[in-house]
């Protein structure tokens, strides 16, 4: 699980190495794999629910185009084109995620072993590398990854561009292929670029445990899109390893599924040169002859090898054994290894650990140093503050008292300076209020005077009034 989703975090920081995507229902045909086909338009007629178009990218470029069969497992044809013979082969087989999980976050081809827990339902659509284990039948490329070099050839290596063949099977169809596209195609063909072939597979009823469909027949189909193209197709059986049938793609496509059409327009099938399609027959002839006279060689060296047959059948026990030893070997030293790399592997953690915790205690007690060593300055600084704050407030006391008492006699002092000042400014006020006391008193007596003698008069009126009789005024 570990391993999966390391793997899943380098194809998501490295989206250059996207190995294929499997084309969506709204693209029109393959996508940019579309270049694989003539006037880039794919073959006709393969409409089946469970078929999926699938564009074989490698380092962002598209290498090849696959139709695929989830109900056979297997690929009904490859779109490709010649680059050049391959120097070596090194096979490292992929999947297609998508086949399975169309809702996977893996866009690319990647290997099976890699992400066996981390796409759901792996293996219900598309074969895997376990389907072949033990079945007798080895995976048969259909674009075949001699006729491809560097980066085209690493695509090829998926499984959904392999079928079940037997071995000696498998031999010959990729050496008729690869000599076929060499000798009798190429050389007819004015431009590599203008040379498109088609490998394909019609499924049979025979199924390998139960889940991939043998091939019944292969077949070969190549298109020269030039101003003087041709076209041709080539069928091998699978129940004679060694035929090679050659027709015309329209012959072809009749032993295909009904209204099949394989190249745009037939690629010129109706007026191109009889004559150069006959000289690229003739070479194709020439290549099946040589493979005849090869095979009978080959009895030859086969009934002079009979001895060697049965001494190797004699040998087989032991070397099973020895092969049995060998295993054993090599898994105990695996073992030892593993065992050993666990080992060092917990002392590494252990060391790790340590080292870590050492280095955080470490740098806990440099914080811990640096914040006293911090406030030594600040502490001393306040220190200094607060004594000279002392020593102002020391000296603001002394003013104080200094000046309540020189206050003292400074005040007696103002205050006799200004008596004979206050003294002699109160005279005119005090004459001023004698004078208005004895005017008062005189006003006094005066009013006093005239109210008695009013007294006065108004008794002697009343007496007489009452004593003194009327005059009449008759008398």
């Amino acid at each position: 699980m570990k391993t999966s989703i390391v793997f899943l975090l380098c194809v998501s920081l490295f989206p250059g190495f996207s190995r294929g995507r499997v084309v969506g229902e709204d693209e029109a045909g393959f996508a940019e794999c579309n270049v694989f086909f003539p006037g880039q338009v794919p073959p006709e007629g393969f409409t089946e629910p469970f078929h999926v178009k699938i564009c074989q990218r490698y380092n962002k470029e598209p290498r090849f185009a696959t139709l695929y069969s989830t109900k056979d497992k297997i690929p009904l044809y490859s779109a490709f084109k010649y680059t050049k013979p391959a120097q070596n082969e090194e096979e490292s087989w992929l999947v297609e995620p998508q086949v399975d999980d169309p809702e996977t976050a893996l866009q690319e081809m990647v290997r099976e072993a890699e992400v066996a827990g981390a796409v759901a339902n792996l293996g219900a659509n598309q074969a895997l590398t376990s389907d072949y284990v033990g079945s007798g039948y080895e995976r048969g490329l259909l674009n075949p990854s001699l006729l491809n070099e560097e980066d085209f050839q690493v695509a090829t290596y998926t499984l959904t561009n392999a079928v079940p063949l037997s071995p000696p099977l498998r031999q010959s169809w990729h050496r008729h292929v690869g000599l076929v596209v060499e000798q009798a195609l190429v050389p007819h063909c004015p431009g590599k670029d203008q040379l498109y072939l088609l490998a394909g597979a019609v499924p049979s009823s025979v199924q390998v445990k139960g889940k991939l469909s043998v091939p019944e027949s292969l077949w070969l189909a190549a298109c020269c899109d030039a101003p003087e193209g041709w076209s041709l197709a080539l069928v091998k059986k699978v129940s004679d390893e060694n035929s090679l049938q050659d027709l015309t793609v329209g012959e072809l496509e009749k032993q295909l599924l009904a209204g099949v059409h394989l190249f745009k327009g037939s690629c010129g099938e109706d007026n191109q040169s009889r004559e150069k399609t006959e000289v690229i027959r003739q070479a194709v002839g020439r290549i099946q002859s040589g493979e005849q006279a090869g095979r009978s060689d080959n009895q030859e060296a086969k009934e002079s090898g009979l001895v060697r047959k049965v001494a190797g059948i004699i040998a087989t026990p032991f070397i099973k054994l020895l092969e049995l030893l060998i295993y054993v070997f090599v898994e105990l030293v695996k073992f030892v290894f593993y065992l050993l790399w666990l080992v060092v592997r917990r002392v590494a953690g252990t060391v790790v650990d340590g080292a870590h915790s050492l280095w955080r205690g470490l740098v806990a007690y440099l914080q811990a140093i640096s914040t006293v060593l911090i406030s030594i300055p600040c502490d001393v600084g306040r220190v200094f503050v607060n004594i000279f704050l002392g020593f102002l407030d020391l000296v603001q006391d002394v003013a104080s008292l200094t000046y309540r008492i020189l206050s003292i006699p400074m005040g007696f002092v103002l205050h006799l300076a200004a008596f004979p000042y206050r003294s002699l400014c109160a005279i005119p006020a005090v004459l001023r209020d004698v004078a208005a006391g004895l005017w008062g008193t005189l006003s006094l007596v005066v009013d006093a005077t005239a109210a008695l003698l009013h007294g006065l008069y108004y008794v002697a009126g009343h007496i007489a009034k009452r004593f003194v009789p009327k005059v009449s005024s008759e008398d």
